[in-house]
């Protein structure tokens, strides 16, 4: 065949030399011979050809190039074994016969090449005319080359980690929570005593649903006793990387204990406290089974009774009583490890500080929403204190209080934490070091909180930026002078040494760029006061019950309030009766008539038709403007190009939230209240969304957890609690300060 060499080496140009060759000439050898009429009918060339597509994707191909190749491959020499079928029936010449190779048919998904040449006789003598001809293969260079390919093939196979989404959510089952436990953290007795409880895995691919690469040879190196904060782009992967490390699809060393916080927990009617107590299976086994040990050993102390002290019954369960107690003695010494004594005291005061109450306490799960159950679930995983923690933005679930004991909690945790954050300040409180997922590898900051690292990436950017420069304008420098002097009879050699010193230098790749987003909210007209008034407002859907009390608060144009508060307290109660959309049982709510706010909830998503397009939600929802200004206007909240012409299904979390901060600003809002407007938005983002609200012309009333957004965009913090809510006399740290305060009197935070 022609050009074969040339058309295996375009297709797979990293398959090691020697399988190239190989795979050339066993293809010219088929294409060469000739056949007779029973070996014509013999030969099966599909599976034949599919001995070489698989021989070469092993070795390192591309699959689709080579799979293209095979069918070329198949196509001509379907046309050579024609013509040679048709001479046959003119010469009858049988003199030329083909090697059999139907003896490979067994072993063409296979990509051993050493067991492949065997089969065809190649690592021995070859019989020709009578007389044997000593081999020319170099056996060394083939056995170097078959360690080489073993070596691919191995790494191949191991560093592929791939995910269904499907598979995953239904993985876990809560009824099925201790087997699950127990499956990926084995209880060990002494066995992982004194090893090292560092995590390192080299060299790994994920991947993730239909073939999406999120990791390429990427390294994970956890220190224990370390706290990670695992930051990157909203899609990047950081979740499904968590989820690798909890279900040991990466190679995590059995005797580390891990737990992942994903799931919000299935309520049923077991209380809050002994939730979390059997979250911890190794405790709840181990109690077990020493409750039956002891069972037992008081059953043979009886059954001794029933023989004479020197019969063979009463040694047999002397024996069996002595392995017993030696298994009971390791179980106490477990037992003691863990503090199993202490367990309910901690188990109370870790729900305590995620802001349950006593009473909560005994109250059965299926009694709390959804919000409280995912705090049910952060309660569990810090009870059982794992090896390794992983939490998936463990803030979006909490409040300003209880994100103020769970960081105080994990500065003080024994165990290595790798937690995803886009939260700045619990990042700064938390993290000892940044891991930064993005371009399909990971980078270490080590011993940095996140704005060192903000500052440190930003740096290194621009020191790639300036490396790029400087080599665009060497190798710019270079080519001039070759293109100069290339025809130059005095210059020509220096050119020659030009041309291969250019040729000699790695591929420039430029820097990867920040993709910058940027939101910008309408200017608004200016109103007279009173803007919104309330007085003496209260509220309660119980009259005996009340959840306001004796508000009195002021919304002006250039208000810039923080509410802030225990979930549960009020805040957005509050948020709605000064929306109007719950009528105050006392006091009254006073507004400028041509006041127009803008509102956005915490399920703003729960509004959205996520089967239409963002331009076509808008269009519908919000009529009167044409396709380019819906597009216009989603472009000035980072929602640019095609985003806003796909279904909003396939959007991310955090673009779905761009998408409903352009939708609140359609009426050109006098005051934007804002009910947890941080969720789901990565670090670009919530710049952006700072950005835009310090230039908005109007005033802002916002709820939120996200103390660097309070800090950053709010100058008065009012605190719901105790049914009231006033004006607290500091900044948002002298509050976080306070919680702390507080939380230390009543002994909650846990110091290890």
């Amino acid at each position: 065949m022609s050009n074969i060499g040339f058309k295996i080496r375009q297709a797979a140009p990293t398959v090691d030399p020697i399988v190239a060759d190989y795979a050339v000439g066993y293809v010219n050898h088929l294409s060469s011979a000739t056949y007779d009429a029973v070996q014509s009918k013999q030969l099966e060339l599909p599976q034949e050809v599919s001995f070489v597509e698989s021989l070469l994707v092993n070795a390192g191909g591309n699959e689709d190039k080579i799979e293209e190749l095979a069918k070329d491959i198949l196509t001509q020499l379907s046309l050579q074994l024609k013509e040679n079928q048709s001479k046959l029936e003119l010469t009858g010449d049988t003199s030329k016969r083909l090697l059999d190779v139907n003896i490979l048919q067994n072993h063409n998904k296979k990509a051993n090449i050493n067991a492949s040449l065997a089969m065809l006789g190649v690592t021995n003598d070859i019989e020709h005319t009578g007389r044997k001809m000593e081999t020319r293969v170099d056996l060394r260079k083939l056995e170097k080359a078959e360690k080489k390919i073993a070596k691919k093939v191995a790494k191949r196979n191991n560093k592929f980690v791939k995910y269904e989404a499907s598979r995953l959510i239904n993985e876990q089952k809560e009824e099925d929570y201790d087997s699950f436990f127990l499956e990926i953290n084995p209880i060990e007795f002494g066995s992982g005593a004194g090893k090292s409880k560092d995590i390192k895995i080299d060299t790994f691919d994920l991947y993730v649903g239909d073939g999406q690469r999120i990791l390429s040879d990427a390294q994970l190196t956890l220190s224990f006793g370390r706290r990670y904060g695992l930051v990157g782009q909203n899609g990047i992967g950081k979740s499904t990387l968590l989820r690798a490390l909890s279900r040991r699809e990466l190679n995590v060393p059995k005797h580390i204990s891990i737990l992942h916080v994903e799931q919000e927990l299935r309520g049923d009617e077991t209380k809050a406290l002994q939730s979390v107590l059997d979250a911890d299976v190794w405790r709840k086994q181990l109690l077990t089974e020493e409750t039956k040990i002891n069972e037992r050993l008081q059953e043979i102390e009886k059954l001794r009774t029933e023989f004479e002290e020197e019969s063979l019954e009463v040694k047999k369960l002397d024996n069996e009583r002595e392995d017993l107690e030696n298994h009971l003695q390791q179980i106490s010494e477990k037992l003691v490890d863990m503090e199993s004594d202490k367990a309910e005291a901690r188990a109370a005061s870790i729900l305590y500080g995620l802001g349950f109450s006593t009473e909560a306490q005994q109250q059965p799960t299926n009694s709390f929403s959804g919000g409280w159950r995912m705090r049910l679930s952060l309660a569990r995983a810090l009870f059982c204190q794992p090896d390794l923690l992983l939490l998936d933005e463990p803030s979006n679930m909490l409040d300003v209080p209880s994100i103020a004991y769970l960081s105080e909690y994990l500065k003080t945790y024994p165990s290595t934490v790798l937690v995803v954050s886009h939260d700045r300040a619990f990042l700064n409180e938390v993290a000892t070091d940044i891991i930064y997922q993005h371009n399909e590898r990971l980078d270490y900051y080590r011993g940095q909180d996140f704005d060192s690292f903000y500052a440190t990436k930003e740096e290194r950017r621009k020191n790639a930026q300036r490396e790029y420069e400087n080599q665009l304008a060497y190798r710019k420098h270079l080519q001039e002078f070759i293109d100069k002097y290339r025809y130059n009879a005095a210059k020509s050699q220096e050119a020659q040494s030009r041309i291969k010193k250019l040729e000699k230098l790695p591929v420039l790749e430029p820097p990867e760029e920040e993709k910058s987003i940027n939101f910008k909210f309408p200017d608004c007209d200016k109103l007279s006061p009173p803007i919104i008034q309330l007085q003496d407002v209260s509220f309660g859907y119980d009259p005996s019950n009340l959840l306001l009390k004796d508000v009195n608060l002021d919304v002006q144009m250039d208000s810039r309030i923080a509410l802030v508060g225990a979930n549960g307290c009020g805040k957005t109660t509050l948020l709605k009766v000064l929306m109007e959309q719950l009528r105050p049982t006392k006091g009254f709510v006073s507004r400028n008539p041509r006041l127009r706010i803008g509102y956005f909830t915490q399920h703003h998503v729960d509004s959205m038709d996520l089967n239409t397009s963002a331009v076509d939600w808008m269009s519908n929802t919000f009529p009167g403007k044409t396709d380019e200004e819906y597009r216009r206007h989603l472009g000035a909240f980072g929602i640019t190009g095609s985003l806003g012409l796909q279904k909003m299904q396939l959007l991310s979390g955090g673009q779905k939230s761009r998408v409903a901060f352009a939708a609140l600003c359609l009426n050109n809002p006098h005051i934007l209240v804002l009910d947890e407007p941080s969720n789901h938005l990565d670090t670009a983002g919530l710049d952006a969304l700072v950005d835009a609200l310090k230039n908005f012309t109007g005033g802002v009333l916002m709820v939120s957890h996200d103390i660097s957004i309070i800090d950053s965009v709010c100058n008065e913090i009012w605190v719901s609690e105790s049914g009231t809510v006033k004006k607290f006399d500091g900044n948002i740290y002298d509050y976080k300060n306070y919680i702390i305060a507080s939380a230390d009197q009543a002994g909650v935070v846990k110091r290890h």
